[in-house]
């Protein structure tokens, strides 16, 4: 059985959705950030960096294994179930390259920017809005040579972005919303992935549920 140890974040979302598009059993174990239980010692013996999520993979191929990090736990899981991410190949490369485009670029400006957009004045609260937008700038170049984020295929990668723009679009729409919607291969994008029924799923749980 796997389990997810999760939260209602745009990373603790992109392996519900994972798991819900590979169609495995899995349970989920919430993990309060706003509590702190993220802290607590035995999330830390799952996940050294006290970040959500973590997973454990108890019919791993070579016995138990254990997960942290969203891009991580993607990529794992991708293979390990052989979906999602292409197993060789310009295509892969592809993919990768655009899932350590959301880890490393998209997902820590827009939350940057989450944390000083309420902040007039500010230095920083500019610097991330520009890198938000210039971000959405490239998502957009990106998405009008294909339907999917690396090309013709749904894959990690989208996993990966949906969340935090779909977060940006509800918790910064003062600051980044009618931009993401101004733009419309991402408009585009953002209705293709959000109709997925894995995708509706995972982005409705709630810590109160089991799946």
């Amino acid at each position: 059985m796997i389990t997810l140890h999760t939260w209602t974040t745009p990373n603790g979302r992109k392996p519900l959705i994972m798991l819900e598009e590979l169609g495995v059993p899995y349970q989920t174990v919430a993990v309060d950030i706003h509590k702190h239980e993220q802290f607590r010692p035995e999330f830390l013996a799952l996940s050294p960096n006290n970040k959500i999520p973590a997973l454990v993979d108890d019919a791993g191929e070579d016995g138990s294994v254990t997960m942290f990090e969203s891009g991580a736990i993607l990529t794992y899981l991708a293979e390990r179930h052989g979906k999602l991410l292409p197993a060789q190949g310009p295509a892969r490369y592809r993919v990768l390259s655009w899932l350590h485009w959301q880890i490393g670029g998209l997902g820590p400006m827009f939350g940057q920017l989450g944390f000083f957009a309420g902040q007039d004045d500010n230095p920083a609260r500019e610097h991330f809005m520009e890198e938000a937008h210039r971000l959405l700038d490239v998502l957009d170049r990106q998405l009008a040579s294909g339907p999917y984020l690396a090309g013709d295929a749904y894959s990690i990668a989208d996993i990966a972005a949906y969340p935090w723009l779909m977060a940006a679009r509800e918790k910064l729409a003062d600051t980044l919303g009618q931009a993401i919607d101004g733009k419309p291969d991402v408009a585009r994008w953002l209705a293709l992935v959000g109709g997925r029924p894995a995708v509706r799923t995972a982005m409705a749980w709630q810590p109160e549920t089991t799946a």
